[in-house]
């Protein structure tokens, strides 16, 4: 699943395209996607591209009379076309700007989505997020305090969305690798110090890999059909059975969460 090194990715790739430009029409093949693609994206059409920003995974294309609201699911990717091609069977939606290229949204597992987003208003959906991990709304101290009396794993404490946005799996394991810490330990049982070291740890390998272009496992490419580098950068996601980098004892697994969890046993306590 892109996660926000890969959103933020896509951002920057399509940005240069979409800025100022005027949005000719908005072609839906399928409605059919996480939620209905409402009819009210029509509201876009004539109007011209002020901003494109991302919220957590949600990317927004901003214009005088409103947003369209983007996630990219589990397996969606934005590209740009030059000059019109034939659609596929899993190219869903396409803004096709005035002057002729098209932003073309792809998705085959059909999980992803496109809102609309009045102007002035805030979707439901963006309502109760935490800060951005890469702003300074974001430290140690936030989580330290959140964190107090709670029982829960630190892995899945980072990853909730209400304590910090854009923290998914990958990251999760290798900012918790870079700050020495268990991903197994209660998030109540850390002290304020390690806090900050995590937080840290989150900043950077979020940077690092928006740096790379995201991490490219299965699906994800940028929006100039590039793979992301990063996953050359992993030091435990997907390393299961591996030599630790820092110390050779074997990498372990665990499920929190449901989620894959790779960690040292002797550099992670």
């Amino acid at each position: 699943m892109p996660e926000l090194p890969e959103v933020e990715t896509t951002r920057r790739g399509v940005s240069p395209y979409l800025l100022g430009q005027r949005i000719a029409r908005i072609e839906v093949r399928q409605r059919g996607l996480r939620w209905p693609v409402p009819e009210a994206l029509a509201l876009l059409e004539g109007q011209v591209i002020d901003k494109v920003s991302r919220r957590a995974k949600y990317l927004l294309i901003e214009t005088a009379m409103g947003s369209a609201l983007v996630h990219l699911g589990m397996s969606g990717a934005l590209r740009i076309l030059s000059e019109p091609q034939p659609a596929s069977k899993h190219d869903h939606v396409d803004l096709v700007l005035a002057g002729g290229q098209i932003m073309r949204y792809t998705d085959p597992r059909r999980f992803g989505a496109w809102l609309y987003v009045p102007p002035g208003e805030q979707h439901q959906l963006l309502g109760k997020l935490g800060p951005e991990p890469l702003t300074a709304d974001f430290d140690g101290a936030r989580l330290f305090t959140l964190s107090r009396n709670r029982q829960i794993p630190v892995k899945t404490f980072i990853m909730d969305n209400a304590v910090v946005v854009g923290v998914g799996n990958i990251y999760a394991n290798e900012a918790l690798f870079m700050a020495g810490i268990d991903p197994r330990r209660p998030a109540g049982n850390i002290s304020s110090e390690r806090y900050q070291k995590l937080a840290l740890a989150i900043k950077e390998v979020l940077a690092k890999a928006i740096e790379q272009g995201g991490t490219t496992l299965k699906d994800f490419t940028a929006a100039d059909g590039k793979p992301g580098y990063f996953a050359q950068e992993l030091q435990v996601y997907g390393r299961k059975g591996q030599s630790c980098q820092q110390c050779g004892s074997e990498l372990k697994e665990v499920r929190i969460g449901g989620r894959s969890t790779v960690y040292c046993g002797l550099c992670q306590r």
